[in-house]
C-alpha cells in the first residue's frame, strides 16, 4: 500500500491528518505539483485525472479523492470514529463536512487558483473575476462557522471529526490565497487553536 502525496496541498494534507488521527502509517510517494509531476504519463497511469492524493492498495487497486480514501480507512479501522457515530451522528458529520468542503475549501481554492501567477499553467483560463466573487463567500462562511462554534466544541458537535480536518486545512490554505480570518471571529479562533494543538495537525 502506498499514498501518492503532494506535501502541503490541502487535499493531501487532509488525508495525512486523517491517517495521523487513526494512527495509521502508509508509505508516501511524493508528487511535486510545482514540477507538474502529476501531469506526467507515469502518474496519469495511477490517476488519469492527474490529481492527488491517490491510494494504491497492495493488489494494485487505486482509490482517488481524499474523502473516499478517508472513508476507506474509516471502514478498515473504525476507531477512533471520524465520520460520526450512529445514524444521527454520521448524518451531522456528513452535513458539516460537505458544508466545509463546498462552501469553504472550494471557495478558497477558487481564489488561489485564479489569482496566483504560479497557477496559470494549471488553471486555464484563469478568471480573476471568479476569484473576486469567492472572496466574500469565504468570509460569509467563516462567520457562519464562528456562530456554529459558539455552541459546540468542534464543528459537528463535541467530538473531533473529518469536518474539522476539512475546515482546518481550508483555513490554513487561506494564507496561500492571501486571505485572512477576521480577528473578531473569536469562537473560530478558539477552535483553530484547539485543532492546531492536536499532534495530527503537523502531519
Amino acid at each position: 500500500m502506498k499514498l501518492y502525496d503532494a506535501g502541503r496541498a490541502p487535499n493531501t494534507r487532509r488525508t495525512r491528518i486523517f491517517l495521523a488521527e487513526k494512527g495509521i502509517v502508509v508509505p508516501l510517494v511524493p508528487v511535486d505539483l510545482g514540477k507538474h509531476e502529476h501531469q506526467t504519463d507515469d502518474f496519469r497511469r495511477v490517476n488519469p485525472r492527474a490529481r492527488v492524493p491517490a491510494l494504491e492498495l497492495d493488489d494494485g487497486t487505486i482509490i482517488t479523492e481524499s474523502i473516499a480514501i478517508c472513508r476507506y480507512f474509516e471502514e478498515i479501522q473504525p476507531e477512533p470514529p471520524l465520520f460520526g457515530v450512529g445514524p444521527l451522528g454520521k448524518a451531522q458529520v456528513e452535513m458539516w463536512q460537505r458544508r466545509c468542503e463546498l462552501e469553504l475549501m472550494f471557495a478558497v481554492a477558487a481564489v488561489f487558483r485564479h489569482t496566483r501567477k504560479s497557477m496559470a499553467a494549471m488553471e486555464v483560463p484563469q478568471v480573476p473575476e471568479w476569484a473576486e466573487a469567492n472572496k466574500p463567500r469565504v468570509m460569509e462562511f467563516l462567520a457562519f462557522l464562528d456562530h456554529r462554534l459558539s455552541a459546540s466544541t468542534y464543528i459537528s458537535g463535541e467530538a473531533f471529526s473529518v469536518a474539522d480536518i476539512t475546515a482546518f486545512v481550508s483555513i490554513e490554505f487561506m494564507d496561500w490565497a492571501r486571505l485572512s480570518v477576521p480577528a473578531d471571529l473569536l469562537h473560530l479562533a478558539r477552535w483553530h487553536a484547539l485543532v492546531a494543538a492536536r499532534p495530527s495537525s503537523s502531519a
